[in-house]
């Protein structure tokens, strides 16, 4: 009687062996295409994306170029898929650089809208400390929600004193750049002592005032001085109108007055989050976009941004 049982296929194990070496390549290929995508699209995912690229694309890469090296040196040489995978390991572990070193968020200005043409949040001359679109002049570049953010100090400043009354910026009323509500007001967070850096990062903001715009885009205004917070939440401000004083509350270390423009509501998503949109000033004396830094000579940290002055008050 002849046998009519059907043979089993057998697979090749080389073959599935190779097919396996290339998933290294192909996960982090996959990993860097995504990555560049959801920032190239902006918006709450590009972000997650970009602090995710900073931790778990190298501790990946990390591992894969272990890996690879182990099996170079084993074999005293490298195949073109081990190249390969070497250098694309690399590349998911240099995001981690971020961490040490501040990058600027890849957000772009001239593709980045609504942009925002406020006047300046104070009628006192103001020293511009953090501002522009480039690292060198301005701190807040590599946090998304903050990417466009200005700091203004008024004459005395940089002095180190721990007195906030040597500081000139300090209870300088800050007014609404622009008509708006207020869709949050926070008081009552108490003066950071000055001189040195706060790192406040459970109320970085200290106490605020959030104005939603016309353009359903939100400008923040932080640090304001602890019981000066002159609105509340729901009250509709004109633009000049009072709102409080400039304070040293939250991650500080020193009196100035903070602003910034962002998309998302920042009692939705916290510090960090929120795709921060481009900040214009306009009637005072300087550029629409004033760029910021310092420079340090001998002892003493100069200013290198320019002093702006509301021009209805001159």
């Amino acid at each position: 009687m002849t046998n009519n049982n059907i043979p089993l296929t057998q697979s090749d194990p080389k073959k599935a062996n190779r097919f396996w070496r290339w998933i290294p390549v192909l996960l982090l290929s996959l990993m860097l295409l995504v990555s560049a995508w959801a920032v190239l699209f902006k918006g709450l995912t590009g972000e997650f994306v970009w602090y995710g690229l900073q931790i778990i694309g190298p501790l990946i890469g990390l591992i894969f170029l272990i890996v690879t090296l182990i099996k170079i040196i084993r074999h005293r040489k490298g195949t073109p898929r081990q190249w390969i995978a070497l250098a694309v390991s690399v590349l998911a572990i240099l995001p981690i650089v971020n961490l040490f070193t501040p990058v600027r968020y890849p957000y772009f200005l001239s593709l980045s809208k609504p942009a925002a043409t406020v006047r300046l949040p104070a009628d006192a001359p103001l020293q511009v400390i953090w501002g522009g679109d480039k690292l060198k002049n301005n701190n807040h570049v590599f946090s998304p929600d903050q990417r466009w953010a200005y700091d203004f100090l008024v004459e005395p400043y940089f002095s180190g004193s721990t007195n906030l009354n040597d500081y000139g910026c300090y209870g300088v009323p800050v007014v609404a750049p622009i008509d708006g509500m207020v869709t949050f007001a926070h008081d009552n967070e108490p003066d950071e002592i000055p001189g040195v850096i706060s790192n406040n990062v459970t109320n970085p903001k200290g106490n605020y005032v959030v104005i939603k715009m016309e353009s359903d885009t939100y400008l923040v205004i932080a640090h304001l001085q602890p019981g000066s917070v002159a609105v509340q939440t729901g009250d509709a401000v004109t633009e000049g109108q009072v709102i409080g004083a400039c304070g040293n509350s939250g991650n500080t270390s020193e009196p100035h007055i903070h602003i910034h423009h962002q998309r998302i509501d920042p009692e939705v998503w916290g510090v960090g989050y929120g795709e921060g949109l481009p900040l214009y000033f306009r009637d005072h004396d300087g550029p629409p976009m004033p760029e910021g830094g310092y420079e340090i000579i001998g002892n003493r940290a100069v200013p290198l941004g320019p002093v702006v002055t509301h021009l209805l008050t001159k």
